[in-house]
């Protein structure tokens, strides 16, 4: 045989062995991220990679019998029934049903407030509480998941894991793939935003994917005032009463990025940021962590973008967060710029940026924690970003602000997790790593 055949056969063999590879890779249920790394090594290492996919991956038949054990709808998951009260050594039963109301859309919530009084207890320990407070937590989502099971197919069902509860429909493969893409995100933050990022120690996160756009809007209305125009989403994460986050069900891949997003909200949540310092920092962690979109415009266009709409009247609409609401340009190009500016001051001395962020204070959008952590005039640096010709006039003014809004329209809630503010829609905005 001639060294031309020789080769021609082991190229042959290299495509063929390749392609099934790749269509074992494909087909498994390995998060988005790890797929793409291993069809990179199945073609770039001759043999060896596909080696490593085949080796790493049960075998097509393994993987249906798994995928259907998991789908039995006989499982826990399926088969447990809402409590009607929940008991816990030590402290008094809490009544669910007295509790639990149904809100506009057939959804239902419980008083969050009478949970909080209930789990925090004179003595009670702060590991009781925290029990406490997962259990309600799982109470209430059962409840919910009985009250969408009479108007989506499928039915959802609720996935608990060590620290993750995820209602929605997906399959039990899926949603165990999305618990474990939690718990490691949750991870990941934590060293991404060290010294910033915090979750409490036992405290489950709350995914909630609902089936439809219209069911997601439906749900996620009950947090907004009654009049109004708001932003479209992807996802949020909703501070009001159970932290939780809400995300429109579709692939894995596709819940990702929500989910670093919407994460990152709740690591922060304790701190109660500015609004323009906590999206910056959500965007930039959603953007390091599962990656970003590719920008419909160049930096020079969005730059051009900026230095037309943002004036030093206008600016103040991003100190406060209402440009965060806009149905407009604004609404993009706020979340631009709080991405560039969190980028900017991040990449210097991380413990003053740190500084500054645990002490920045909503007040005065972060202005005197700027100044003292970090050297900076937030009106001159902002103002610089956009090459503003008078920086100087737009550092916050917080005496407008309370002129223009003598009153607030949010309602207070003493629970100690969950501080009453309207949720944070999902950017789907342009490239950026911190």
């Amino acid at each position: 045989m001639s060294p031309l055949a020789f080769l021609a056969i082991a190229l042959a063999a290299l495509v063929l062995i390749n392609a099934a590879a790749t269509r074992r890779v494909l087909r498994s249920d390995e998060f988005s991220q790890r797929k793409a790394l291993l069809v990179m090594g199945v073609w770039i290492v001759p043999f060896m990679g596909a080696f490593l996919a085949f080796h790493h991956l049960p075998a097509p038949a393994q993987a249906a019998a798994r995928r259907q054990a998991a789908a039995t709808p006989t499982t826990a998951a399926h088969a447990t029934v809402a409590p009607t009260s929940i008991e816990l050594a030590g402290s008094a039963p809490f009544d669910v049903l007295a509790h639990l109301h149904t809100v506009p859309g057939g959804f239902v919530q419980l008083d969050w407030q009478a949970v909080d009084e209930w789990a925090t207890r004179p003595g009670a320990a702060e590991p009781v509480v925290t029990e406490a407070i997962n259990q309600a937590r799982r109470a209430w989502l059962l409840h919910l998941r009985d009250a969408l099971g009479g108007r989506v197919q499928p039915h959802p069902h609720l996935h608990e894991s060590e620290d993750v509860y995820i209602l929605s429909a997906l399959e039990p493969a899926v949603a165990r793939a999305t618990a474990q893409f939690v718990s490691k995100t949750r991870q990941r933050i934590l060293k991404v935003l060290d010294g910033v990022a915090h979750f409490h120690a036992g405290e489950k996160s709350v995914v909630l994917v609902l089936d439809s756009e219209d069911t997601y809007y439906e749900y996620v209305a009950q947090f907004y005032p009654d009049a109004g125009e708001f932003a479209f989403s992807g996802g949020m994460f909703i501070h009001h009463g159970c932290p939780h986050f809400v995300v429109v069900q579709a692939d894995l891949a596709a819940i990702e990025p929500v989910i670093a997003h919407e994460l990152t909200h709740n690591a922060l949540s304790y701190l109660r940021l500015p609004t323009w310092l906590d999206e910056g920092l959500a965007v930039n962690t959603e953007h390091r962590l599962a990656g970003a979109a590719r920008g419909q415009q160049t930096p020079q266009a969005m730059h051009q973008r900026h230095q037309r709409f943002w004036t030093d009247e206008r600016v103040q609409e991003f100190w406060t967060g209402d440009s965060f609401h806009r149905t407009d340009d604004g609404n993009q190009l706020y979340y631009d710029l709080a991405r560039i500016a969190v980028a900017q001051m991040a990449a210097g001395d991380w413990a003053a940026f740190t500084r500054f962020v645990t002490t920045a204070s909503r007040s005065d959008a972060g202005a005197a924690a700027a100044r003292d952590a970090l050297g900076v005039d937030l009106g001159e640096y902002i103002g610089t970003l956009v090459q503003a010709d008078a920086p100087a006039r737009w550092a916050p003014r917080p005496d407008a602000w309370h002129a223009a809004h003598p009153a607030t329209t949010a309602a207070s809630l003493s629970h100690r997790r969950a501080p009453v503010e309207w949720p944070a829609p999902l950017h789907q905005g342009s490239p950026s790593r911190v």
